[in-house]
């Protein structure tokens, strides 16, 4: 054996050492970039307004499972925010029967769904920002692009979170409920607050 083998052979186990502390290394810091919010139902609201010449109808959905994971870095997104179709309530029983059976067709079509892509904008440890949330916007079976401007409010893991958008109902593909004396506008208005914590993707 070589000089040079011996030295080789002596300095293999510190190789190796080093290889797997830098594997370590970079794994973690692999991890670290990864995050998952998880947003709480009981802490989210889900607000609808639609208006009419009258008056202004204002209701509510319940949020069924909202999750979203995203690398810090390159801004890529999945995850879902999934909204139970059939609790819209705006306190008219037969306003909402009509709404259900004619318009959102919630027996066909439970659940309302917004599916994170990207996300651009920076997340601090604590504070106020604003992001914008690309995804696609699934309701009453067909997809939608849609992108979100999203004020957050961070405090250690919590987050609050709000977003407001318009959906024209109409345009996309459901009953217009307007009858001869009463003209509804063409699309409604949603509204979103929502509460979770956020942590380290696993």
């Amino acid at each position: 054996m070589t000089l040079l083998t011996k030295i080789f052979y002596r300095q293999f186990p510190f190789r190796i050492a080093l290889f797997v502390l830098l594997s370590i290394f970079c794994a973690e810091a692999a991890l670290a970039q990864e995050a998952v919010v998880r947003f709480e139902p009981a802490q989210t609201k889900v607000a609808f307004t639609l208006e009419d010449p009258l008056h202004t109808v204002h209701g509510v959905f319940t949020l069924k499972q909202g999750e979203v994971h995203f690398d810090r870095q390159s801004g890529v997104a999945s995850g879902a925010l999934i909204i139970d179709a059939k609790s819209g309530d705006s306190g008219s029983t037969g306003r909402d029967k009509k709404m259900h059976k004619e318009v959102i067709e919630s027996d066909r079509f439970p659940e309302i769904t917004f599916i994170p892509q990207r996300i651009v904008g920076r997340l601090p440890t604590n504070g106020s920002t604003q992001i914008q949330v690309e995804g696609i916007f699934k309701i009453h079976g067909v997809d939608h692009p849609l992108t979100l401007a999203v004020p957050l409010q961070i405090s250690g893991n919590t987050v609050k979170a709000t977003t407001s958008f318009d959906v024209p109902y109409v345009a996309w593909g459901m009953k217009d409920p307007s009858v001869f004396m009463l003209r509804l506008k063409k699309s409604v208005r949603i509204d979103i607050e929502a509460t979770g914590q956020v942590s380290a993707a696993k």
